[in-house]
């Protein structure tokens, strides 16, 4: 209990100025009132932590026509700030101040928090509930920011903060729930942010924040439920951006943001977003992984995707290049998938399917084709050999005026040396006449016949080996149309 006759001098301003709300401010208007010369600070600006909680504790009943709340500017405050399970009906704001040591207010139930242009060696709100708005702006913060599972009514603020706890999390929030949003615009971070869990109706933005944690996770948003989230205008992050299984309702803007890590740059596994902006300021350092993520509308750039990018299961709505609606393009689309390690048919599938739909099925169908070839890569030789063998007859099913064309090109070679030629009738005076034309057809159609293959007949030659020839190139051609259109309709 604190007797306001044992107060000192500045311990008796705040404690005069609370009820009725007012600010007080020790700064001199000089550079000295920098709080990073805080532990500098004199007696006469100097409070007592256990003062302060006991101002917010209610020690000095309101006053009527007021409402009471700590404001103070330019404070040094020593000692423990311990409010852990208190019951604060009144805000508190601190400015330009300098905390000898953290400030706990874990499992607490308080009004609006604000804490700016300061010195924190670190703050826990754990589990805690913030009837209105947290801020930290501007203020530098030598140690670990906790808001495990806080409740915050109105909006977090980290803009212009800079947050140090190298190695581990700088901020800790896994299952925040704010009713606003998240604001972390120039923050500086040494260390990581992890809000796995956490729920931002309001959206999380990030613009130009600078992340530094290398041998790490740099943000850590895995099952978060963001409204959106902007990681744009030179947003930093060395170290490892995790959205896994991140629900985004809006859209998720990489637009003009830096990536860099040694290996996952950006894990987007199973998240599903609206629009995907990915227009980064050069691509991504290490890999970034698409599996299975889900998004309305894709915006990228040719430059944007690093050598490495995982897409099995990636599913879009529609795709935009530099900001125009994608309707061509396809070698470069094409060369897209091919950043995906080794072997894998969903992400064509997929690519011709938003061919389809735009109503370009020559697009689609030289995706599907490309498929095949890559495909036959990962195959055995004897496979190998017959894809080869499909592509150059019908294309896969892709390209079947090949069939065609060998038709016509064997039709004729059959026609030209066959004519030239004179075949032994198997039934002189019984069988039709010959017709190098219909007789080469004859060949060439492996089931049923136009009478002319059985009725005619030649002993040994050029002829006989071309006649045999023709024969083989007419089962392999059906095979081929065959196993071509199988493989059209089943899109395997």
């Amino acid at each position: 209990m604190h007797v306001y006759e044992e107060l000192t001098a500045p311990e008796r301003q705040l404690w005069d100025a609370y009820p009725k709300g007012r600010t007080v401010d020790f700064r001199t208007g000089g550079p000295e009132d920098d709080p990073a010369h805080g532990d500098g600070w004199g007696e006469d600006r100097t409070v007592r932590a256990g003062v302060v909680a006991a101002l917010l504790l209610g020690v000095i009943p309101a006053e009527p026509g007021h409402v009471p709340a700590l404001r103070v500017a330019g404070a040094r405050i020593i000692g423990a700030l311990e409010l852990g399970g208190a019951e604060i009906g009144h805000a508190m704001r601190f400015e330009g101040c300098w905390f000898e040591q953290g400030v706990g207010l874990a499992d607490a139930a308080t009004r609006t928090i604000s804490v700016k242009g300061s010195r924190l060696p670190g703050l826990d709100l754990s589990t805690a509930r913030v009837d209105g708005r947290l801020s930290l702006r501007r203020t530098v913060v030598d140690g670990r920011v906790e808001l495990l599972n806080a409740r915050v009514s109105g909006e977090v603020i980290l803009t212009d903060a800079v947050l140090s706890h190298p190695g581990g999390w700088a901020l800790l929030a896994g299952g925040l729930v704010t009713e606003g949003a998240m604001f972390c615009r120039r923050t500086t971070v040494h260390g990581g942010i992890r809000l796995l869990g956490a729920q931002l109706p309001g959206g999380l933005h990030m613009e130009r924040a600078r992340l530094h944690h290398p041998e790490g996770v740099a943000l850590l948003a895995d099952h978060a439920v963001i409204r959106s989230l902007s990681l744009a205008e030179e947003f930093t992050a060395e170290g490892t951006v995790s959205l896994r299984d991140t629900q985004i309702s809006d859209h998720v803007t990489f637009d003009g943001a830096v990536l860099r890590a040694a290996d996952m740059a950006l894990d987007c596994a199973r998240m599903q977003a609206g629009g995907f902006v990915f227009t980064p300021a050069e691509p991504p350092s290490g890999v970034v992984d698409l599996e299975d993520a889900r998004a309305t509308a894709l915006h990228d750039r040719a430059d944007a995707w690093p050598r490495t990018l995982r897409l099995q299961g990636f599913t879009y709505g529609s795709l935009h290049e530099n900001g125009e609606h994608q309707a061509s393009g396809v070698d470069r689309r094409l060369a897209w998938i091919g950043r995906h390690p080794g072997y894998a048919a969903q992400p064509y599938e997929q690519l011709a399917a938003w061919y389809r739909q735009i109503g370009h099925d020559d697009d689609a169908r030289r995706v599907l084709l490309a498929k095949q070839r890559h495909r036959r890569r990962t195959l055995n030789p004897p496979a190998q050999l017959w894809g080869y063998l499909l592509e150059a007859t019908v294309g896969y099913g892709y390209r079947s005026w090949r069939a065609g064309v060998w038709l016509a090109a064997l039709v004729l070679l059959g026609s030209t040396v066959f004519a030239a030629h004179t075949p032994k009738a198997t039934d002189p005076g019984q069988v039709p006449p010959f017709n190098p034309f219909v007789y080469t057809l004859d060949l060439l159609i492996p089931i049923g016949g136009l009478g002319q293959r059985t009725s005619w007949y030649w002993e040994g030659g050029t002829a006989a080996w071309l006649s045999y020839a023709l024969i083989a190139a007419g089962w392999i051609l059906t095979t081929a149309v065959l196993a071509g259109i199988t493989r059209t309709l089943n899109r395997n």
